[in-house]
This record gives C-alpha cells, structure tokens and sequence, in this order.
C-alpha cells in the first residue's frame, strides 16, 4: 500500500536527519522536489533542501527534531514536529549566540508512486525561533 511505502520513507528522512546524513536526503526526496517553502535564494530541488539541513546542522549541532503527528493517506503524508537546538554556528547572518531555541513545525510531503517525495509544504515558528535566539530586534 502506497500510505505505508510513504509513511515508511518519512520515516527514513527522520532517521537520516538524526544522523545528520545530508547526502543521503534522495534516499526520500526526488531530485526535483519542488519546494513551495524553500529559504530565500536556495537551488531548486534536492539540492535546495540539502543546502538548507547543511546549513542548519552547521549552526545548530545539537538539533533535536521530535515528531508529534504524523497522518498519512495514499499521496501525502504530513508531520507535526517539534524542533530545538543551541546556536553554536553562523545563522542567516547571524554569529552564534549560544543561547537554545525550541518551537513546533509542520511538513507536509506529497509523494511519487516510488515513495520519494515530489512536492513539499513546510512552516517552522521562524518568528519565536528568533526570539528565543534573541535575533528579533
């Protein structure tokens, strides 16, 4: 069944990211991914998304991302996460601050007929990020 394969592959991508095996984020993605949320001036597809959790771990070593809610159908799968880290690397501009952040996100993945994800949706709390990182002003 097609829930199953996709919620499987999301799965992967969890463990992936917890091993902070960037390289390995096609294993779920497909190369083309379109990304309707992706960070300003990012490259388009795979390579995109793989810039942006480079650069993440690079900034916040530490991150801890915890799924909170996961429904799945046979074409989406969608994720409630909660997401936290310490600012120990250069962030949007940003010199590390050395402070914690934690704050709640949403994925939502469509996927291809091989289990790969061909669209993808995502939101993170940037505002309170920020200011807990104390970098609202």
């Amino acid at each position: 069944m097609a829930k199953d394969t996709n919620v499987k592959t999301q799965e992967k991508l969890g463990e992936i990211l917890t091993a902070r095996e960037v390289s390995r984020l096609g294993e779920g993605f497909h190369a083309d991914v379109v990304d309707h949320d992706p960070v300003p001036g990012a490259p388009a597809g795979l390579a995109g998304i793989q810039e942006f959790w480079s650069s993440f771990f690079e900034a916040f070593p530490d991150v801890d991302l915890k799924v909170e809610t996961l429904v799945a159908d046979d074409e989406y799968v969608t994720a409630v996460f909660t997401i936290s880290g310490t600012h120990t690397g250069p962030f949007e501009g940003n010199e590390p601050t050395g402070k914690s952040f934690q704050v709640r996100g949403i994925q939502v993945g469509k996927f291809n007929d091989e289990g790969l994800i061909v669209e993808r949706w995502g939101a993170t709390d940037q505002a309170t990020l920020m200011q807990q990182l104390g970098l609202d002003s």
